[in-house]
């Protein structure tokens, strides 16, 4: 198989452009190569349209409706599929926020299950909840701070807002983890590790490296539904990101053959599929199958965002909803996910509850050792 990947919405650590907060990652794939098979039919459409490359933004929708049939006809005899990611990037600051404060690793008034198991969940949406627009953005702005001592100030600063907040939480325990871990986290900031130390951290906390990640575990369920192998990943070349996707590219494919649990509950990170091959990272005007993933991606971003598309350049996405997947990145799409598994939930016996009482309030006695004095 060979997979091609453009992104577009990409505004680096700047996650609150109101023009642009979400992150959109499009992956096309063929079984062949596009850029041998499809590059006489691209150049047919160049000449037709009186330009040197095909890129969607500069054509607009009139242009695209032209040459409409001919994209079918390259969709369907390539047997094209596309693939795409996104990325709520206001959303991404929150989450990161919940990854980093409550890590009972490193916060000692976190419970074990509150953060290694799927109890995760309904905690961060909690916390989530908890912002408002300037405070997940001071939230932000320590997060990507090098400066450590400054970063701590404002992490304290947004902790204490945060804090006077809790009491708007019903569940009394949810309250109560909450509330704990908040002011675990002010008198101890640094021992949260919140800020970043170097360049190479700000990429891997970026919102493009998660987006990349969807990607990678995208192409993984491709070729591990169709039993292929990956023959080529070709990536649209950018001077920012593009040595952080090799990075965790490589991290991945060392880890082929760990699955990675990470708690009870939680998903495994099956990384048996990952392609072994390394990425190529190249211009858009060097490959036809970049050219094609550019249109493609503008158009489901026009649907997903509600703009108008032709009938026949809506026919012509509408036929990758069927064989196409789709994952996103936010709150919401966490919410709708794990509502589920938490109301198909078994009821426990007597005894089971009596149980799981006495083994929390051994793990109680350690946790509040740790809130004496604060």
């Amino acid at each position: 198989m060979y997979f091609y990947v453009d992104e577009s919405g990409q505004t680096g650590l700047n996650l609150f452009d109101e023009d642009q907060p979400i992150l959109y990652y499009g992956v096309l794939s063929s079984p062949i190569d596009l850029n041998i098979h499809a590059k006489v039919h691209v150049e047919r459409l160049r000449n037709q349209l009186g330009v040197e490359r095909l890129h969607a933004n500069e054509l607009g929708i009139d242009k695209l409706t032209t040459i409409c049939r001919q994209l079918d006809t390259i969709q369907r005899k390539n047997d094209i599929c596309f693939d795409i990611y996104r990325i709520n990037k206001p959303d991404h600051a929150a989450i990161s926020f919940f990854d980093q404060v409550f890590d009972q690793g490193l916060n000692k008034a976190v419970p074990w299950s509150s953060y290694w198991t799927p109890l995760r969940y309904p905690i961060l949406l909690q916390v989530a909840a908890l912002f408002d627009y300037h405070t997940l953005k001071r939230s932000w702005e320590a997060r990507i701070e090098r400066n450590e001592h400054r970063a701590n100030e404002i992490l304290v600063e947004v902790l204490q807002v945060l804090l006077e907040r809790v009491e708007s939480i019903d569940d009394p325990r949810m309250k109560e983890i909450i509330s704990d871990a908040f002011r675990w986290a002010i008198k101890y900031p640094e021992e949260i590790h919140y800020s970043v130390y170097s360049k190479k951290d700000l990429l891997q906390i970026s919102p493009n490296l998660i987006g990349f990640q969807s990607v990678l575990h995208g192409i993984a369920s491709r070729l591990k539904r169709d039993g292929g192998k990956a023959l080529s990943v070709v990536v649209d070349q950018q001077s920012q990101f593009n040595k952080a996707q090799k990075w965790i590219t490589g991290f991945y494919q060392q880890a082929r053959e760990i699955p990675m649990e990470v708690g009870p509950g939680l998903p495994v990170m099956d990384l048996r599929h990952i392609p072994d091959v390394a990425i190529s990272c190249v211009p858009g005007t060097a490959n036809v199958g970049l050219e094609l993933v550019d249109i493609y991606l503008w158009l489901f971003k026009r649907f997903f965002e509600g703009k108008p598309l032709s009938e026949p350049l809506a026919k012509l996405i509408g036929k990758q909803f069927n064989i196409g997947y789709t994952d996103q990145v936010s709150l919401e799409a966490i919410s709708e996910r794990w509502k589920k598994f938490f109301a198909d939930l078994p009821h426990l016996s007597e005894a089971e509850e009596e149980k799981m009482k006495a083994a929390r309030m051994i793990s109680e006695v350690e946790r509040k050792k740790n809130l004496e004095g604060i």
